[in-house]
């Protein structure tokens, strides 16, 4: 008996070793090398190529939209498996804003912390992005929608190279703060729509920022298209099938 209950044991390891592994989507070093890979490293050239091709909505938001064939499989079976994905990707609890089996919907929104950091001249701007994902199903087939409208700032007025501050007090552009904690009164806080910045304006202040800023939102909704595909067609630990 003891050698079924240390396989067991063993296998509950492995599968929640794949689950953490899971946690989230992409480290947010990953997303960087695997939008260098794709689109170089020069952010500016790399931004003005991709709007060259992208449209934004009639929201003025990015949007992405692709569905994905899932031949045999009925709208249950994908809906068991994206509710498992889902759930086992993103770790706030809020993520899943919506979760409805009967109309083939799940919706998830969850923020990407810092995925740019850039230092300026007179400030240092962290950008953070919360898309919207949307995943409808049917027999057969998945339709992922990825929405992002704005980018969240959290601005460091001590970080740039001319920041106006007393040494003493910079943080040197850490641009890190706990959620809700206002006690740095050199963090403040910006939204940037994405129709408003470049490469979308040309003559934007922050193209800088913004440049690396869409490439990496763009890289984001390539890597979450390619997981939810993955978990249709493999699942996530690789064994979910009804052959046990």
């Amino acid at each position: 008996m003891k050698r079924p209950r240390q396989w067991m044991f063993a296998a509950i390891l492995t599968i929640c070793g794949a689950l953490s592994a899971q946690a989230q989507v992409m480290k947010n070093a990953d997303l960087e090398k695997y939008a260098k890979e794709r689109y170089g490293e020069k952010w500016l050239d790399a931004a003005a190529n991709l709007a060259s091709g992208l449209t934004l909505d009639k929201n003025e938001s990015l949007t992405y939209q692709q569905v994905i064939t899932a031949e045999g499989k009925t709208r249950d079976q994908l809906y068991v498996a994206l509710n498992y994905w889902a759930t086992a990707t993103f770790k706030d609890k809020q993520a899943i804003t919506l979760n409805d089996k009967e109309a083939g919907c799940i919706i998830i929104s969850s923020t990407l912390q810092s995925i740019v950091e850039h230092m300026g001249t007179l400030n240092k701007y962290s950008v953070s992005i919360t898309p919207v994902i949307r995943l409808d199903i049917k027999d057969g087939r998945v339709r992922v929608t990825y929405t992002v409208q704005s980018y969240d700032i959290l601005a460091d007025v001590s970080g740039g190279w001319l920041s106006p501050t007393d040494k003493k007090n910079r943080t040197y552009g850490d641009s890190k703060r706990k959620a809700d904690d206002k006690t740095n009164e050199y963090l403040y806080d910006e939204q940037w729509e994405i129709a408003r910045h470049y490469p979308f304006v040309a003559s934007d202040p922050q193209k800088r920022t913004c440049a690396k800023a869409l490439v990496m939102t763009h890289a984001y909704s390539n890597a979450i298209i390619d997981k939810v595909e993955e978990a249709i067609r493999n699942g996530i630990v690789g064994n979910e099938d009804d052959d046990w």
